[in-house]
């Protein structure tokens, strides 16, 4: 494992760029999963390696349903990455979550329908397990990042992956908050599994920009108001991306989630189609 730092910055709505980047070039990397999102921005902060890929592409021109989250963090991978924060968008199901405020998410509930949510499948058969689905180290490092940029976080916060493109009903919404979400969005998942199964430690910071329709009493969800949250989210996101970074170690100890292939694979070698394999050979190349 490398004991060194390569930080892949995967960027939602409101985050677009990275101007700390020094010795910056976008540079295009295939995936024999499809389609990524843009080319990857290459570069370093410090003496700390940075990609950073837009996750719907630099213009937003990538619905939530169409981002190819495989051919992403598969590109990631292959980019050299040894970690993934990502940052995202959220509505608020919680009233001590307002707009403006930022959270640490460290649970999920998918509720996402029509996306392919695995690198492995027939001809290789892989588990993994998601009961934790975030990077503890991190979440935490990403926490202490959002104060240093004077964000407000909250952390622990449960997000609800919905399909979309079009926002909750009423009733959803309501259903959401009595399984306990806190924040509510649209392109987490299956990332995070996608990077669990890649051996990426995985941090999602979370900037709410409206609460979700579940108020009564307040006005529907309007993209301009939406809109003009992210862009006031924008400035301390790229501050908090900019604080994660100084803060590291200079030197990157093991996690456990590098190697939790190690305990995954099922299917006998002699019954692994190779031609699947051939497609895991950054995701899984280490144990294959």
């Amino acid at each position: 494992m490398s004991d060194t730092w390569t930080i892949g910055i995967i960027g939602g709505s409101g985050l677009y760029q990275i101007d700390a980047l020094e010795d910056a070039q976008w540079i295009r990397v295939n995936s024999p999963f499809g389609e990524v999102s843009d080319e990857i921005l290459c570069g370093r902060i410090g003496d700390v390696q940075v990609r950073f890929l837009p996750r719907h592409g630099r213009g937003h021109n990538i619905p939530p349903s169409e981002v190819n989250a495989r051919a992403n963090v598969d590109a990631l991978k292959r980019a050299g990455c040894t970690d993934l924060l990502a940052i995202s968008s959220v509505g608020s199901l919680q009233e001590e979550l307002p707009p403006g405020q930022f959270v640490v998410v460290d649970q999920f509930i998918d509720r996402t329908k029509t996306r392919a949510s695995s690198f492995f499948g027939t001809g290789m058969v892989a588990h993994v397990s998601m009961a934790e689905p975030v990077c503890e180290r991190l979440s935490r490092m990403a926490a202490k990042a959002v104060k240093k940029a004077g964000g407000n976080i909250s952390a622990d916060a449960t997000y609800l992956a919905m399909e979309g493109p079009q926002f909750s009903t009423r009733a959803e919404s309501h259903l959401y908050r009595q399984w306990g979400a806190d924040v509510i969005g649209m392109t987490a998942m299956p990332e995070a599994k996608l990077a669990r199964e890649a051996e990426l430690p995985y941090a999602l910071v979370g900037m709410v920009t409206d609460y979700d329709c579940w108020r009564e009493d307040a006005a529907f969800v309007e993209v301009s108001e939406v809109i003009a949250q992210m862009n006031a989210n924008g400035d301390i996101a790229r501050k908090t991306v900019e604080q994660f970074i100084a803060a590291l170690p200079k030197e990157r100890a093991a996690s456990p989630l590098d190697t939790v292939l190690d305990f995954a694979m099922i299917t006998a070698p002699d019954a692994r189609d190779p031609a699947m394999l051939a497609k895991l050979d950054a995701v899984a190349g280490r144990v294959l």
